[in-house]
């Protein structure tokens, strides 16, 4: 279940600190409020990465590349390729 608290900054300025932990630990969003309106949101750094790289049309194309080949079942397990790349180096070593 996804939670969005809405607050004005002021309010925020005093318990940044706990925003950010809650943002950071629980998954929580916030909507930081101005006069009533909406200016800013504050969510956990490595959702925002991720949010950022999805608004990334170079990263959205290679994602949709990558669906695609899996679908056409050009992929293959990642433990299957460890091991041809554990085997690779053992001969290159030997």
């Amino acid at each position: 279940m996804t939670i969005v608290n809405r607050l004005p900054i002021t309010k925020a300025r005093i318990n940044l600190g706990q925003i950010a932990r809650r943002a950071h630990n629980s998954k929580e969003y916030f909507i930081l409020e101005k006069d009533g309106i909406p200016v800013i949101g504050i969510m956990a750094a490595n959702e925002m990465e991720d949010y950022l790289e999805l608004r990334d049309r170079k990263v959205k194309s290679s994602i949709a590349a990558s669906a695609k080949d899996r679908t056409a079942g050009k992929t293959r397990p990642a433990a299957k390729l460890l091991g041809e790349l554990k085997r690779s180096a053992i001969r290159k070593t030997a």
